[in-house]
Formats: C-alpha cells, structure tokens, sequence
C-alpha cells in the first residue's frame, strides 16, 4: 500500500490540469477561478509557474473556452497573473490559504480586492485634488446634485451603489483628465467582473458615505488639499472595513 508521502509526491507531480473537476452546467467565470484556485493550492503552484492553456482548463471543467478566457481575463486586471502567447499564462501573485484560516477562494478575493483598493487610493485622491482646481461652475452644479441624490439615497436605506458610481465620474469629469476616470474604471472592472459583491457583502464601504457630502463641499468651494484629505480618509476607513471583514470571517462571524 502506497504511503501517505508517496500519495501526496504522486498528486503534486500530476498534471495541474488532472485536479481540475468538471462544473455544474451554467457554472460562472467565478466558479471558474475557484476551481483554478483549488487546483494550484493542491498542485503547490507559486509566482512563476505556468497554468495549463485556455483550451485544456475549457475541456476539463466542461465550459466554454470564452468563459476560461474572460475569467483569465480578470485574474490579469487584478495583477494575479501574467499572459502571453510566447510564455503563457503564469502566476504572478501567490494563490495560497497558508497565511491566514481563510479558505484559499476567500483569502484570494480579499487580496484581489485589497490589490485594487490599493492601485485606485492615489488615483482617486489626485482626482479630487484636480476637481477641486479645475471645475467651474457646470461641474460645481453636477457634483452637488450627485453628492445630494447620494446622500439621499443613504439615509432612505436604499442601494446607495448607482448614485455613488454616479458621484465619483462627475469628480473624474470635473478633474480635466479623462485618464483618471478610464484607469479607475478599468481597475474595477476586473473584480467587479467576478466579485459583483465582495464577501457578498453589497454595500461594503457604507461607513464613508456620509463623508462624501463633506467631500463635494470641498471640491466645489475649490479647497484641493481638504478634498484630498478626505478622499485619503475615506479610502482608508473603506480599507479597514475590508480587514474587519476578513478578521470576522476568520472567526466564523460571517
């Protein structure tokens, strides 16, 4: 009878794409990404291994080749992997529940959504800064009737996410760089594209709503430094809303 060790040496040293499991029907780009999370955890895959070709991971989970590609997709939006057609698809980022008890899929939302937060902060903080110095009195009008619709849309306990998407690209129109609005929307989309709830949470940040009043009164009275403080204090209390998550459902409280 084959040891332990001999079992776990024969499963690591087996094709990654041997530990891939064939989806439910009309399974998502999500449960793809779980699926490849799972399998490079089991394969003991790290920063700089190679992930078996599009086409191989399509086949073996029993979805299309599309779904593989726009899940991939996303990984590299998220700066968990790099793709090429010489190198292929490697890991560039670690994918692995060792560092803290949360299950591998979970750690690595957590991380993807931290990575984002963390390349959006000086982004959205020089936005503000910018609105602040260059908007007139159009955009001065826009940016206090978002701030109001959003602000309303809080407190009457409503799904205060359209009206906050709303708020932040008039800021962006008022800054003067399209830029600024197309990195910040394309740093987004790549995890919204998977987590549309991160920890299926929907309203994670809500703490900060009310600073964005506070905020557009900034903006619109032309104090830049004052809009950056509190975009820097907003990005932060929406940081540490994120930790707490993951400290709780490390405990098993969510």
């Amino acid at each position: 009878m084959p040891s332990f060790n001999d079992t776990f040496s024969n499963l690591t040293n087996a094709n990654p794409v041997d530990a891939l499991k064939l989806l439910p029907a009309r399974s998502t780009s999500r449960d793809v990404l779980e699926a490849l999370s799972l399998m490079i955890e089991t394969q003991g895959l790290g920063i700089g291994d190679r992930l078996p070709p599009e086409i191989e991971i399509a086949k073996r989970l029993g979805v299309g080749r599309a779904k593989v590609r726009e899940a991939l997709t996303a990984w590299q939006n998220m700066g968990i992997v790099t793709r090429n057609k010489k190198a292929g698809t490697r890991l560039a980022a670690e994918v692995s529940s060792n560092a803290i008890q949360l299950p591998v899929t979970v750690k690595l939302e957590a991380e993807s959504l931290l990575r984002t937060h963390a390349v959006r902060r000086p982004l959205e903080i020089e936005t503000v800064r910018l609105a602040a110095q260059n908007c007139d009195a159009h955009h001065r009008r826009i940016i206090s009737a978002r701030a109001a619709e959003l602000i309303a849309a809080y407190e009457a306990g409503e799904d205060w996410r359209p009206a906050d998407h709303r708020f932040h690209a008039a800021l962006q129109d008022a800054s003067g760089n399209p830029l600024f609005g197309q990195l910040i929307r394309q740093i987004q989309q790549g995890f919204n594209e998977i987590y549309e709830a991160p920890f299926g949470q929907a309203h994670l940040g809500q703490a900060s709503i009310p600073m964005h009043q506070l905020l557009a009164d900034a903006v619109t009275a032309g104090d830049a430094e004052q809009a950056a403080a509190l975009m820097e204090q907003i990005m932060s209390m929406v940081e540490h809303e994120i930790r707490d998550v993951m400290k709780a459902m490390e405990r098993g409280n969510v």
